[in-house]
């Protein structure tokens, strides 16, 4: 599958003609805006997806997520994918102990203060998905602070809501914070791991974990037992299917069931959500709130379990 990227360079003219999907595609991003949101949203799935969205009966994970994008619109939503709103959210739930301790904050990428951060300090967004508006530096004295500082220029004019209409994030305050760097419990050499909660109406079912996302990104799916799955998603062209046998998977997180005992305690009375969590030597922490993985247009790999994760979310 193309992917395509939130990015000002063109593909190259080849790949429009193999696939005229993606350049339509493009064009509905670039100049779509106007579109009612229930108009829009049927068209990208029909280009991404390649057949129509049934909103009248969803039944596939897919479906669903676009059902929820559109009508689950609950205020707090705005709150809780706000990467910094949503710490206070947190803490009045699971203690204030589970959240990275943020360092600063900023309006701009211009007016970071770097002088006042530590050597080991994580750059992000407030209002960003994925990796696209996070920074990592490990040593202050080899860190790129231009490089650093254009990455987040960029990543400040992401509009999640405008391209995907993913609609918490219309309104979220666009700022930069500094958090506190934190390291992997097992192999705190290693890059830190995802720890991915899948929750269905309250109840998290599905652990994905992504890790060495410098190297070879792998991705595994768990269920609660820890036992591996025969399934991966949701991102082919950034992630190849690398998943191992059960032998090779991942390690069960030192503090697996405290992350899964405040995975079911943020995701109370949601129809669907996903509690990204990081496991580190000293205790568990909390990453962010995910309402729409993928936003709802990943590829499942055996692709029967779009409709198995999809019977899972019960719509109000």
């Amino acid at each position: 599958m193309l992917e395509i990227k939130d990015r000002k360079k063109m593909l190259p003219l080849h790949c429009y003609i193999s696939h005229p999907n993606v350049l339509l595609e493009s064009l509905l991003r670039k100049y779509g805006g106007w579109i009612p949101d229930k108009q829009y949203l049927q068209m990208l799935y029909y280009l991404k997806m390649h057949k129509r969205l049934n909103l009248d009966n969803p039944q596939t994970f897919s479906e669903k997520i676009q059902w929820l994008k559109l009508y689950n619109r609950r205020p707090e939503y705005t709150m809780m994918v706000d990467k910094l709103a949503v710490k206070d959210y947190v803490a009045g739930i699971i203690g204030s102990e589970y959240i990275i301790p943020t360092l600063g904050v900023w309006d701009r990428p211009e007016d970071i203060d770097f002088d006042s951060l530590p050597n080991e300090f994580v750059l992000k967004t407030t209002h960003g998905g994925g990796g696209g508006g996070v920074v990592i530096c490990k040593d202050k004295l080899l860190f790129d602070k231009k490089g650093a500082i254009n990455k987040l220029r960029i990543a400040m004019k992401q509009d999640i809501y405008k391209k995907l209409r993913e609609w918490p994030y219309k309104n979220v305050k666009r700022r930069i914070i500094a958090e506190k760097y934190i390291e992997e419990a097992l192999n705190p050499r290693s890059d830190l791991k995802d720890y991915k909660f899948y929750c269905f109406n309250g109840i998290p079912k599905f652990c994905q974990v992504i890790g060495e996302r410098r190297i070879k990104e792998t991705i595994d799916f768990f269920d609660m037992e820890w036992t591996h799955q025969d399934f991966c998603g949701l991102c082919p062209a950034d992630a190849p299917l690398l998943f191992e046998p059960a032998k090779m998977a991942p390690l069960q997180p030192l503090h697996y069931k405290k992350m899964r005992e405040v995975a079911r305690m943020l995701s109370y009375g949601i129809p669907f959500c996903r509690i990204d969590l990081y496991d580190t030597p000293i205790q568990a922490y909390f990453g962010e709130i995910t309402f729409y993985p993928a936003s709802g247009l990943g590829v499942f790999t055996p692709s029967k379990y779009n409709g198995r994760l999809g019977e899972m979310i019960k719509l109000l």
